[in-house]
């Protein structure tokens, strides 16, 4: 098998939310810095598989038009089967099964890329190898919360922490087998 990790890298407010209400990711522009991406670019170089919810695949598709990574192979996890196009597709069969196919073949590590309950079912199959979180100064007080009860105990071992001027604070996790 080889030797592929399952990254999340994600940006949260400091209590927790992916999304204010109705899907709404604004708070994230209060870190926008020209010339910063806070080390995405470098973190995409790493990866070469997507994987991504249906409802953040659709929302993305609505408000950007052109989803991102179409230059990725990309697995979008799915109720209900949908035709797939270029290298995105869909799937909806248990996603431990996925990653074990993914990982079995040669390449680049493998992107989480959202949404919550995505991140939520890997977490419960524990399957989740990094997680990167970029902590966005702000408290947003509802919304999509990144982790939900439900999912078992894991020790993690920080491999960096970093600030930036922005208020922005980035930490780096691997997971301890």
């Amino acid at each position: 098998m080889a030797d592929r990790k399952l990254c999340l890298y994600i940006a949260m407010s400091l209590d927790g939310y992916i999304a204010a209400p109705d899907d709404n990711l604004d708070f994230l522009s209060l870190v926008s810095k020209e010339g910063e991406d806070y080390g995405y670019e470098a973190f995409l170089s790493t990866v070469d598989t997507v994987i991504i919810g249906r409802k953040t695949y659709d929302w993305v598709m609505k408000q950007v038009g052109v989803f991102p990574h179409e230059d990725m192979e990309t697995w979008v996890i799915t109720r209900k089967e949908r035709p797939g196009h270029g290298n995105v597709r869909f799937y909806s069969g248990p996603v431990s099964a996925l990653v074990e196919r993914i990982r079995a073949h040669e390449g680049k590590n493998i992107f989480v890329d959202g949404g919550a309950e995505i991140v939520q079912l890997l977490l419960k199959e524990q399957l989740i190898d990094a997680i990167t979180i970029s902590i966005i100064p702000i408290l947003l007080g509802k919304g999509t919360r990144l982790f939900d009860a439900g999912f078992p105990a894991r020790q993690l071992k920080l491999i960096n922490c970093r600030n930036y001027e922005t208020g922005l604070v980035q930490l780096q996790y691997e997971g301890v087998k």
